[in-house]
């Protein structure tokens, strides 16, 4: 009796087995039958039981578990939270909006400016030019 971890590489999964050897009589030659233990956790390197037989006791089965229910006045809460926070939302969409108008006025100005400069330059440039 060994304990073999087998890495699958598709699914980055190292499982784990419990391997027994026994000698086959009719072809003469060692085999041996492995049974699923588990997982090996890559953080902790524990061994995480899988399937039926190998689940802890006490952990629920994902079918059987019940639907949640909510209360119509939980509904409502969750409605008007989603709500506020879309309206809050918004306001700051609107606020950052107002913003980028404000940035791109000024954006216009400063471009105004600097053409005003670039052709003041080139006047200048062109008449040390003619007088130099």
């Amino acid at each position: 009796m060994a304990i073999v971890n087998v890495h699958n590489k598709a699914r980055n999964v190292t499982y784990v087995y419990d391997s027994v050897s026994y000698w086959d009589k009719e072809l003469k030659q060692p085999r041996s039958k492995r049974k699923l233990i588990g997982k090996r956790d890559p953080v902790t390197n524990e061994i995480i039981p899988t399937g039926r037989r190998g689940r802890k006791k006490g952990v629920p089965n994902s079918s059987a578990e019940k639907p949640t229910v909510h209360s119509d006045r939980s509904l409502e809460l969750k409605y008007q939270k989603c709500l506020d926070e879309i309206r809050e939302k918004d306001a700051t969409i609107l606020e950052q909006r107002q913003q980028i108008a404000s940035i791109k006025s000024r954006l216009r100005s400063c471009l105004t400016i600097l053409k005003q400069l670039q052709s003041a330059i080139t006047r200048t440039v062109s008449e040390n030019d003619i007088n130099g």
